[in-house]
């Protein structure tokens, strides 16, 4: 699971980091909301820990123009404010939690728990066209035909699965496929989307991983 850390107080967005990375989550931080944007918009990340007072772009503002662009990833909201409306402008600008500050570490990874288990639990397969994914066991079904993806080409269908129509750059799938450390290269993507293309013909799917020129794949439905 790959966290995203959207917090202006740098000693505090690196012990939060720190903490996840402890309990095996990736996590990586930001200390404005513009990179935040900027990143969450990437779609690589599970969950969003997001504070409210910081320069640029304000919690309220980040997490409305995620929601705008139809970004599902769940939020978290972190903030000292603490009184009601506060609270319900978090919520109506599409945060799904609220924690008020100064609060427990134990009391933050429940909460990052709780999110991520609701979820997956929200979620037991992505659906595009007459083809799904199961996520449970990593196999695309169309009508009666099923097929075992192997992690990888799991992973990457997943993704263009949750991206449908939108286009998703190959640095996003080698970012949350392979990892910012990894010595892939967007020659790897290609390789697995041929291997997806392949698999989706021969379970008779109408569904094609389309190139769109530098901006990277994204599906579309045979006519």
């Amino acid at each position: 699971m790959k966290i995203l850390i959207v917090e202006d107080e740098k000693l505090l967005a690196d012990s939060i980091k720190t903490l996840l990375e402890d309990k095996g989550y990736e996590a990586d931080a930001v200390y404005d909301g513009e990179s935040g944007v900027d990143y969450a918009e990437t779609g690589v990340y599970d969950l969003l820990i997001l504070d409210v007072m910081m320069p640029k772009l304000n919690g309220y503002q980040v997490a409305k123009k995620l929601r705008q662009i139809h970004l599902s990833t769940p939020i978290l909201m972190l903030t000292a404010k603490s009184d009601l409306m506060d609270r319900v402008e978090g919520l109506n600008s599409g945060a799904d939690y609220y924690l008020t500050k100064p609060f427990d570490s134990l009391e933050l990874l429940a909460c990052v728990s709780a999110l991520l288990r609701r979820q997956g639990s929200e979620v037991d397969e992505l659906k595009f066209g007459n083809t799904s994914l199961e996520l449970g066991s990593g196999s695309l079904i169309c009508n009666e035909n099923e097929l075992r993806l192997s992690a990888k080409e799991f992973e990457v269908m997943r993704m263009l699965m949750q991206s449908k129509d939108k286009n998703l750059s190959k640095e996003a799938i080698l970012s949350k496929v392979w990892g910012y450390d990894s010595d892939a290269v967007e020659n790897h993507v290609e390789v697995y989307v041929g291997f997806l293309r392949k698999k989706l013909k021969s379970i008779g799917s109408d569904v094609n991983i389309v190139a769109a020129r530098r901006l990277g794949y994204h599906l579309e439905l045979e006519e």
